[in-house]
């Protein structure tokens, strides 16, 4: 028996559980750096004081169970047909009623987090192309119902590309999605391919995750204890001034260790039986060890494809592939896109193919102006020394071996923006454009010409006289820049490009 969606639909009662945990996991995370602190000190407080500590954590409990009833009676959803929207109403005290059009949903993804396996509920998360975040988020539904409901929402895209005589099977094929509308999955990620782009990628990013969470800990102990860990007049018992190049060296390796160890981590927990399947020309993607995840693809709707790959990645017959579908939000949001990790040359060139009808080539090489190179040697090089050359005296006393540091500063900096330089290419041809870049990670972005929104050319005075100038392509996935290019060049493919739009009568949103 299908539900009916013209009337407010409450959540699953188990909701309850699942909004208190959600709202428990929140505040932990804004008090963590308390709650270890508490711990580590506990012997130290008063037996009294934990006492009170006790009961005060016991009323929060209670007055977070009370708001989490009170947020699961209030959440309401349901689909006004005669307006053709999706309505969801929350809140408390002050109430809040959002709006969703129909033929403005995106997708409809449905996922489930460990706590929701756990409970057996489903979240349904309803995206559109009117923002960079999902609107409706309806986190303790029934499989069946969430399912349902996904295909209600959904019936309105379904309708547009049909005629009259093809809607009872349309609506026939909607009805049956869940049982036989998706064929096996044609590509699986394998648990060693995980391990390959867990061990070979993200190393910067990892990097000063763990950094801040270090500088935070600190911080927050200095304010809590008085005591700066970082500046501890006794941390000359534990490493001596002639052996600081050592100490550092370790550190190093320790963090670079640590680096690796979570990027590995987070890629298994996060991309675990990755597989992906066909589903009525579009790709169904599902993934996730403790967060499964399921999402669609739609080829129309896809705006920036990028492909990353380094040096081991590539010996290793391994990349990293993400997906940008239409947000229309102000600005571009990556934790939207879709990535598939771990995937090799053939997966990638059969994924393309579905969402391209053929595999993009490279064309005609558009490289940027030496001058690029100069600017950005200026910006990461030529200042930071200017800065130092005036603090040098400061830091020679306390840092003897910092000279040494600089040189190595300047040499692998330099390295890294000759590589960048190297790697920076346009290449376009009739059907695709393609930007390169990056030193270590070479990532190619891949568009169409008829899914671009707007152009942006900028070229500055002092640069006329040399032909050189600056490219924007705005799509609703985002935008890619190329930087200090032949000005000719750009503003003859720009006139090319624009009229393609105009006469260009593709479906992308």
């Amino acid at each position: 028996m299908e539900a009916d969606f013209n009337q407010p639909q409450r959540q699953s009662i188990i909701g309850i559980f699942v909004m208190f945990v959600y709202s428990l996991q929140g505040y932990t995370k804004a008090l963590w750096p308390v709650l270890i602190i508490f711990l580590v000190r506990f012997n130290e407080y008063e037996k009294s004081n934990i006492v009170i500590g006790i009961l005060c954590v016991l009323a929060f409990f209670i007055v977070l169970g009370i708001i989490s009833y009170l947020r699961f009676l209030n959440f309401t959803f349901h689909i006004d047909h005669e307006n053709e929207e999706f309505i969801i109403t929350e809140g408390i005290f002050n109430k809040t009623k959002t709006t969703i059009q129909l033929y403005k949903i995106q997708q409809v993804n449905i996922n489930q987090s460990l706590i929701q396996r756990l409970v057996g509920v489903y979240e349904l998360a309803v995206d559109t192309a009117g923002s960079n975040k999902k609107e409706g988020n309806i986190r303790a539904i029934s499989h069946e119902l969430a399912l349902d409901l996904k295909a209600r929402l959904l019936e309105n895209e379904n309708k547009k590309t049909v005629n009259v005589e093809d809607t009872i099977s349309t609506l026939e094929e909607i009805s049956t999605e869940k049982t036989i509308d998706t064929e096996a999955p044609f590509i699986k990620i394998s648990f060693l391919s995980l391990l390959k782009i867990g061990i070979t990628s993200n190393y910067v990013k990892s990097f000063f995750v763990l950094l801040a969470f270090f500088i935070t800990l600190f911080d927050h102990i200095k304010q809590i204890t008085g005591k700066d860990v970082l500046h501890d007049d006794n941390i000359e018992d534990y490493v001596d001034k002639s052996q600081v190049v050592t100490a550092f060296f370790i550190l190093f390796i320790t963090f670079f260790l640590a680096v690796i160890v979570i990027n590995l981590v987070k890629t298994i927990f996060t991309f675990f039986d990755y597989k992906i399947a066909r589903q009525k020309g579009s790709l169904l993607l599902s993934y996730g060890l403790l967060n499964t995840k399921s999402t669609i693809i739609k080829p129309e709707k896809v705006q920036i494809t990028s492909i990353t790959q380094n040096y081991f990645q590539k010996k290793m017959n391994v990349l990293h592939l993400k997906i940008k579908q239409a947000t229309g939000g102000e600005k571009e949001d990556n934790k939207l896109a879709i990535e598939i990790p771990g995937c090799d040359k053939l997966e990638k060139d059969a994924i393309l193919k579905l969402l391209f009808q053929k595999i993009p080539e490279k064309g005609v090489m558009l490289k940027p102006n030496f001058r690029k190179l100069g600017f950005s040697v200026f910006l990461t090089i030529g200042l930071p020394l200017l800065v130092f050359y005036f603090v040098r005296d400061l830091l020679i006393e306390e840092l003897p071996t910092i000279d040494y540091f600089v040189l190595l500063f300047v040499v692998f900096i330099g390295i890294i923006q000759l590589f960048i330089f190297k790697n920076n290419r346009l290449y376009i041809n009739d059907d695709f454009i393609i930007l390169q870049s990056g030193a270590w990670d070479v990532t190619n972005n891949i568009i169409i010409p008829s899914k671009i929104q707007a152009i942006t050319t900028s070229q500055l005075f002092w640069h006329k006289n040399i032909n050189i100038g600056s490219l924007t392509l705005h799509t609703a996935g985002g935008n890619i820049s190329f930087q200090l290019g032949n000005f000719t060049a750009i503003k003859q493919y720009v006139n090319l490009w624009l009229y393609e739009i105009e006469t260009s009568d593709s479906n992308w949103m």
